[in-house]
């Protein structure tokens, strides 16, 4: 347990540093689209729904995250009402070691076997209360998935989470871009879906 806040005070800290640095209208521009990238085309994160998207939501998430248990089923009921509509997964593992161990395992299914995904998470988000080694280790074999290692990518894909997350102001999970505004927290279906509407009416 220490040794992982250690990891995220030095992850928090490097987001930091990255945002108070000054930058040159020309950087602001550049850090914009290296952000933007990162959110919406980033082939390293979980994505379901259009290919060719009209609207692309991005959830920030945590496997520990109760609210966030909450608000995942909404993701899939969403692309399937909204065949325009994509979703990106982007992990933000605050809660404990085992938060970033699931995204870490997640982000390696996804980028080894991208089709077993979704099975994964919707296993790991139906556990009640916070995952151990063996709940994790559970959900593999649920899903049956098999995770030797996770790899080096998802630590850097969590990292630049944690930094866009510090860019955008997001200090917890869930948190879900829509269109121009920012969703803090769970809310019904209905007034998700709501909101989907109105920024696909937007664009």
């Amino acid at each position: 347990m220490k040794k992982f806040f250690i990891t995220l005070m030095f992850l928090l800290a490097s987001a930091q540093v990255f945002a108070a640095q000054p930058l040159t209208p020309d950087q602001e521009q550049r850090a914009q689209k290296m952000i933007s990238d990162f959110l919406f085309n980033d082939p390293n994160s979980p994505r379901i729904g259009a290919k060719n998207p009209k609207l692309t939501l991005v959830v920030f998430t945590d496997y520990n995250c109760p609210y966030c248990k909450k608000f995942d089923p909404y993701l899939e009921k969403i692309v399937e009402k909204h065949p325009d509509v994509a979703v990106v997964f982007k992990f933000l593992p605050f809660r404990s070691e085992s938060s970033l161990t699931a995204a870490r395992d997640a982000l390696t299914v996804w980028r080894a076997h991208p089709e077993q995904f979704m099975k994964f998470n919707h296993t790991l988000m139906a556990k009640k209360g916070y995952h151990d080694d063996a709940s994790i280790q559970e959900a593999q074999k649920r899903a049956g998935v098999s995770i030797t290692a996770p790899d080096d990518e998802s630590m850097v894909s969590i990292k630049r989470s944690l930094i866009v997350a510090e860019k955008m102001g997001i200090q917890g999970t869930p948190a879900t871009l829509i269109g121009e505004g920012l969703l803090p927290g769970w809310v019904p279906f209905e007034q998700f879906d709501e909101m989907v509407s109105d920024a696909l009416k937007n664009r």
